[in-house]
């Protein structure tokens, strides 16, 4: 098969949905080996043509990017008009898999796509105006793609339930842990022990709660650490002194902070999967999760589970965490391991080639 794969998201910084992009072609080269060929491409900015490169290195593909002034704009015009083909850039192909940003117009072939979350759709306060807007239009069209992946078995329901797919064209593609993220290598010193989190700051990742939490703790010698860009709306109060915010990091220094955080925890209210969460139990981390059924999948049996709406329950699982870390990092280890990259790409293949007929 020849498979276009849009890569677009990669032209920014790489949140959640960039590194499963990232990681999911990796994988689909690798479990494509030389039966298929995997064509990325993207309609993007003067600062894609840097950045998408600079993600995909070490990825043996050739993206095929195409300059555009305002891309943006250029590829909503180019999914609302529904033409031109996307043919017409790429020649022919046997399965068009595009991402969360556009939904290029095709002639022929398998057309997929990937849902990482319905967010947007169940919770609409929780997104900016702008992504709502994109993402139900995105919606829209995925009720006409021949096969939808979904990150996790709890999206894929909700696929089914909210945008009336039938389930048989429904797959699920988990994401993968990269090989950096493990519990030997260098590890992070902020000066004393630290309790990590990862995530954009908005009101959906539930930060204030984790930020109660904390202080409830009362300890003076131990650190909150919140890796994430800035996000959007009501922002969390982080005037205490041993909270430390470090923004974005890229992939080595966050798999440092992984590994010297003395426990991981992600309060967060909803997720399609949660990705952080093995992240943290593969660099060999006790894990503290919102008990929100959307983080089971990622939690498994290892994770100690924590009230998203409740200060005073994560306090104490915390609490426990840092007591008793032992069998947390055991079980994590070995539920972390159940996820890899080539098990995604090898989804993806079965898919196309099972909608291809």
């Amino acid at each position: 098969m020849r498979v276009v794969f849009d890569v677009s998201p990669l032209s920014h910084s790489l949140s959640g949905i960039g590194r499963y992009l990232r990681g999911s072609l990796g994988g689909l080269v690798e479990a494509a080996g030389d039966e298929h060929e995997i064509v990325p491409f993207a309609p993007t900015s003067p600062q894609g043509l840097k950045a998408i490169p600079a993600a995909l290195a070490g990825i043996p593909v050739e993206p095929r990017l195409r300059f555009l002034p305002f891309a943006h704009v250029w590829r909503q015009a180019w999914s609302r008009a529904g033409w031109p083909p996307a043919e017409r850039f790429l020649g022919a192909f046997d399965a068009l898999h595009y991402s969360d940003w556009m939904y290029p117009p095709q002639r022929a072939g398998v057309r997929a796509t990937t849902i990482h979350d319905l967010v947007p759709l169940r919770f609409p306060q929780w997104v900016p105006g702008r992504t709502y807007r994109m993402h139900r239009a995105k919606y829209r069209d995925a009720r006409r793609c021949d096969v939808i992946f979904a990150n996790s078995a709890f999206t894929a329901r909700e696929v089914v339930e909210l945008l009336g797919v039938a389930e048989e064209r429904v797959r699920v593609a988990y994401p993968g842990v990269e090989p950096r993220f493990r519990p030997d290598g260098e590890r992070a010193d902020l000066g004393g022990p630290h309790v990590l989190s990862v995530a954009t700051l908005e009101p959906r990742k539930n930060l204030g709660v984790l930020v109660s939490a904390f202080r409830l703790l009362g300890r003076d010698d131990l650190k909150l650490a919140l890796v994430g860009a800035a996000g959007w709306g009501e922002q969390p109060s982080l005037d205490h002194p041993g909270i430390v915010r470090l923004g974005f990091v890229d992939d080595d220094e966050l798999a440092r902070l992984y590994r010297g955080a003395s426990v991981f925890v992600y309060p967060s209210r909803f997720e399609g999967f949660g990705i952080p969460i093995v992240e943290a139990m593969a660099s060999g981390v006790p894990v503290v999760a919102s008990s929100h059924e959307s983080m089971d999948e990622a939690s498994g049996h290892a994770a100690l589970r924590a009230d998203p709406e409740s200060a005073e329950s994560f306090a104490d699982a915390i609490s426990r965490a840092l007591a008793d870390p032992g069998p947390a990092v055991e079980h994590g280890l070995a539920h972390a391991a159940r996820f890899t990259w080539l098990e995604t790409g090898r989804a993806f293949l079965r898919g196309y080639e099972e909608a291809a007929g």
